[in-house]
């Protein structure tokens, strides 16, 4: 059972919602590895930014009689060097002698917890490394020696919390504001190409609803730049046209077919009826009966008009193919249809001398020309002149019949081979279906070939019958 309509998301809230969600996730990782590449980078200018402040203490904290007061020149180098650092806190600055004793520093708790001597006589320990204290404190440490007149005097030793080395909150809230931008930036331009893209889309969809509650007079904004969408625009127009001809052949089929069945079932009722009630005698309930005879006849033609349509639609059409004298049996067969004709319709045909030879199956290929024929002397005044024209067009052998008939409007050429479709001309004077075309093509198609509308004017109508070689 198909869910109910109401219980599924329209297509623009379905495609934005995921589309938003696969922008967020992306943006999230974005993010993540964007925080740890931030941290890396200000950790590393930091740590630079002390030992630049470790070198340049240890340069001017000694002179030619050695250690010199630091509280002259440090508080300055620490407001000219950290300030760069955005810190809340400020860095521990220690200075020992060579021994290890301190020369500079607040003797507090995390100086009783550093075992200088220790950070000294180890050589494996870098310059810049992160050490743990006992409590759990995590800080990193910049030494650097004190080289006067190439005699080391002492250590510089900088210390700052591991926390403030790695913080960057201003550039992480700019990291998040770019983001969320980024994100409702993505989301909006989503929407909005979304809503762009389903608004022919959903123009499609109202007109399919209208069609399947029978309206095909349909409209739609064919004023789409997207080729994609032109097209299925486009097409989807053209299919809506086509099924309204469809519906509109199909009612003129039910009238057709009933009135094409109901004369001669009248007709022939009538006629019997008469002879029965000896209403009519003699020669003339002969002739009765053989006008009867007629009808009877056409209404056998008309239903296996229908029987062989059907038959072939269903694509179970016998053929029988054999090598045939294509000229020996174009001749036998315009002679046969001119001994049934009750004028004097001339044929006029030119075959080309070399024999044409080819594999096809004779009675159907009888079937499309007799049909034509019947077409061709229907479409023309008094005085009708059928010409018949053979020649070689690769890959095929064509076969052009001609009549001297008024030609088809330009109105009903592209539908003359649909199902049922009479011209509004025909369908006035002719009896029938409206199949010989459709069926004389389809046959065609069969033997591997087609059947056209080569041209037709005011001064006749051509069709082409192809055969393969």
């Amino acid at each position: 059972m198909l869910k109910n309509n109401n219980d599924r998301p329209s297509l623009l809230r379905y495609w934005t919602t995921r589309y938003f969600l696969t922008l967020c996730i992306g943006l999230f990782i974005v993010g993540i590895v964007s925080t740890l590449w931030i941290r890396h980078s200000m950790t590393e200018k930091r740590l630079d930014i002390l030992e630049i402040t470790a070198d340049e203490i240890a340069g001017r904290i000694t002179d030619t009689i050695g250690f010199v007061r630091p509280d002259v020149f440090l508080p300055g180098i620490i407001d000219d060097r950290f300030r760069f650092l955005r810190l809340e806190g400020r860095p521990l600055i220690y200075v020992t002698d060579e021994e290890g004793n301190i020369v500079f520093g607040i003797k507090d708790r995390i100086y009783s917890m550093l075992d200088f001597n220790e950070l000294i006589s180890n050589s494996k320990l870098k310059n810049v490394q992160k050490i743990s204290l006992p409590q759990g404190e995590n800080f990193y440490l910049v030494k650097k020696e004190i080289i006067k007149n190439k005699q080391q005097l002492g250590w510089v030793f900088i210390l700052l919390q591991e926390k403030e080395i790695t913080r960057s909150p201003d550039e992480i809230k700019l990291l998040l504001t770019m983001l969320i931008s980024l994100a409702v930036l993505g989301w909006a331009v989503i929407y909005y190409l979304s809503k762009k893209l389903l608004k022919p889309i959903s123009e499609v969809a109202d007109s399919a609803q209208q069609i399947v509650e029978g309206n095909y007079d349909i409209q739609i904004d064919s004023k789409i730049k997207e080729k994609e969408m032109y097209e299925l625009l486009v097409s989807f127009k053209e299919m809506a046209s086509r099924l309204q001809q469809l519906e509109s052949l199909r009612t003129e089929l039910l009238a057709g077919v009933t009135h094409e069945l109901k004369t001669p079932v009248t007709a022939i009722s009538g006629l019997i009826q008469a002879v029965k009630d000896d209403v009519v005698t003699g020669d003339q309930a002969k002739e009765f009966l053989s006008i009867s005879q007629k009808e009877v006849a056409r209404l056998q033609k008309m239903v296996e008009d229908l029987l062989d349509f059907n038959t072939f639609a269903a694509g179970k059409v016998r053929i029988a193919k054999e090598i045939v004298n294509l000229q020996a049996c174009l001749r036998e067969i315009l002679h046969q249809w001119e001994l049934v004709q009750d004028d004097e319709t001339q044929i006029l045909w030119k075959f080309p001398e070399e024999v044409i030879s080819i594999s096809t199956d004779p009675l159907r290929l009888q079937q499309i020309i007799m049909n034509l024929l019947n077409n061709a002397k229907q479409a023309c005044p008094a005085d009708c002149q059928i010409e018949v024209l053979v020649y070689e067009k690769q890959p095929f052998i064509c076969i052009d019949i001609k009549d001297s008939g008024k030609g088809i409007p330009i109105e009903e050429q592209p539908l003359i081979f649909e199902r049922f479709y009479r011209g509004n001309n025909k369908k006035h004077k002719v009896h029938g279906l409206g199949l010989g075309l459709t069926f004389s093509r389809m046959i065609a198609r069969v033997l591997g070939g087609d059947l056209t509308l080569k041209e037709s004017t005011e001064q006749g109508t051509v069709f082409t019958i192809l055969l393969p070689k």
